[in-house]
């Protein structure tokens, strides 16, 4: 059944949600796995999952020998290197701080895209993205309130795994200009499972019963996660999409509530807010960009 274009976009936006649900559920369980579990073998863990669904999705769609046909090899094998660096330490944080407190500070990171694209990319930022950039960072300082007795040394892991990602997205652009996309996806897994299994297996334990279920979990959900996603950007433009995968936050806040009994302050909510205000504005110029060129 084809739908209007306003029905497509709200199913596009709906399946999106459901994406960052579970997403969040990802991470919920990853907070709790890293209590008696090494990051990198969580980590391995993700990216044997992963691969196996990136070489079965790829070559559904455009087969395994073209999946591999890439114009940019050295920067998708860095761009793979550094998306298991920023899981791995996104893990190891996570496990020092509430699930909502780190997606709070990780929201930051569409605000650092706009800032490294001008540089790295040869985009220009006009003053109201700039403007929304610095109120964004604004934000930033107020949830980790550094010199405040309350600081958590943890928050600069938070960001510098929010600024890791947001160079991933930068060389994720500069590939897609030549790469398909099941390309992208099948080094995203071979490379990030090849690179922390090397780190594994020095640190590996045989997991419990419960722990064993619980990387099942993971990596069920990550797959999930990203099946949602991909079906959400071919029903709607990722422009349009990108200010709902703040909802993650959301859930972030709920499954951090309900799991581990964790409360939001006033303060932290409020940095938050100017935090995703921010990635939201800039979102809504850069739509606008695109559409008034056409």
């Amino acid at each position: 059944m084809n739908l209007n274009p306003r029905d497509q976009t709200l199913k596009g936006i709906g399946i999106l949600v459901v994406a960052t649900f579970f997403f969040a559920a990802q991470d919920a369980i990853t907070k709790h796995l890293v209590q008696s579990l090494s990051v990198f073998q969580i980590v391995a863990v993700r990216f044997f999952f992963f691969a196996l669904f990136a070489l079965a999705f790829a070559a559904r769609r455009v087969g395994l020998r073209r999946s591999f046909q890439s114009a940019n090899l050295p920067l998708q094998v860095v761009r793979g290197l550094l998306i298991m660096a920023e899981i791995s330490l996104f893990a190891l944080t996570i496990g020092y701080m509430g699930l909502a407190e780190m997606h709070a500070l990780f929201a930051c990171f569409p605000l650092v895209i706009t800032a490294l694209s001008v540089p790295l990319l040869g985009e220009s930022v006009g003053w109201r993205r700039w403007l929304a950039v610095a109120i964004g960072f604004v934000g930033t300082l107020i949830i980790i309130r550094p010199g405040a007795g309350i600081f958590n040394p943890w928050a600069l892991g938070a960001i510098s795994a929010a600024s890791m990602f947001a160079v991933y997205n930068i060389l994720t652009r500069k590939v897609s200009r030549d790469d398909r996309f099941e390309t992208s996806l099948v080094y995203f897994g071979l490379v990030g499972f090849l690179s922390s299994l090397v780190f594994a297996v020095f640190v590996w334990k045989t997991p419990t019963p419960t722990e064993s279920l619980l990387l099942l979990a993971i990596s069920i959900t990550g797959i999930i996660g990203h099946l949602s996603l991909i079906k959400a950007l071919e029903l709607v433009p990722a422009v349009i999409l990108q200010p709902f995968n703040y909802f993650v936050l959301v859930w972030a806040i709920i499954l951090g509530f309900l799991i581990y009994g964790e409360v939001l302050d006033p303060i932290t909510l409020a940095g938050a807010a100017i935090v995703v205000g921010s990635g939201v504005f800039i979102a809504f110029r850069e739509h606008k960009r695109k559409v008034a060129d056409g």
